[in-house]
């Protein structure tokens, strides 16, 4: 049964193969051409692409495409506005949880005390909602510069003209609406009474 197949095999295998021939024009020529000489013919391919028509679904999935670019667009640009502020935030809370693990001697305590003064600050300002928002940051400002005196001088500095700097402005803002409002010529009221 092998010597069958053996011998089937090696013809029909051989008539797969392509075989190179040379040929030259005459006899004293080096130059050799080569010829590919096949079983089969190949035909000459003349392809042209041809663009499928859309299906309903790609209709309706570049439909919505549209639809959503400006949003993601939006909220690609949202993120890359937030994305360093965000990294900062995290890096500042790994700071501080870093800061609080190694904490200097006496700052828990010192914590607790300022936390109290708040806390005091609360409890006094009953009634008022201005008095709420007031009263315990400043007493917890003022327990805080007991035990940071150097840091409450510097803050105190700088939220001063910074506060001197607003003042500074909303005068000139209500100076400017002054002089638009009562020093034009035609805006000058009567005092004379007539009705």
């Amino acid at each position: 049964m092998f010597k069958v197949i053996q011998r089937s095999m090696g013809p029909a295998s051989l008539s797969l193969l392509t075989f190179k021939v040379y040929a030259s024009q005459k006899k004293d020529s080096t130059h050799k051409a080569s010829v590919n000489l096949s079983l089969y013919s190949v035909p000459e391919v003349q392809s042209k692409y041809v663009e499928e028509p859309r299906t309903q679904l790609e209709e309706s999935i570049s439909h919505l495409r549209q639809y959503c670019k400006p949003y993601t667009s939006w909220c690609q640009e949202m993120y890359s506005q937030t994305e360093p502020k965000m990294q900062s935030l995290v890096q500042w809370g790994l700071d501080s949880y870093e800061f609080l693990q190694n904490a200097p001697p006496g700052f828990f305590p010192r914590l607790g005390v300022i936390g109290f003064a708040g806390i005091v600050g609360l409890l006094l300002a009953r009634g008022s909602k201005i008095k709420k928002l007031v009263y315990p940051p400043i007493s917890m400002g003022l327990a805080a510069s007991l035990y940071y005196p150097q840091q409450a001088i510097v803050f105190v500095q700088v939220s001063g003209e910074k506060l001197y700097d607003w003042g500074l402005r909303g005068y000139i803002v209500v100076e400017d609406l002054w002089k638009e409002n009562f020093q034009k010529p035609g805006n000058v009221k009567n005092s004379s009474g007539n009705k």
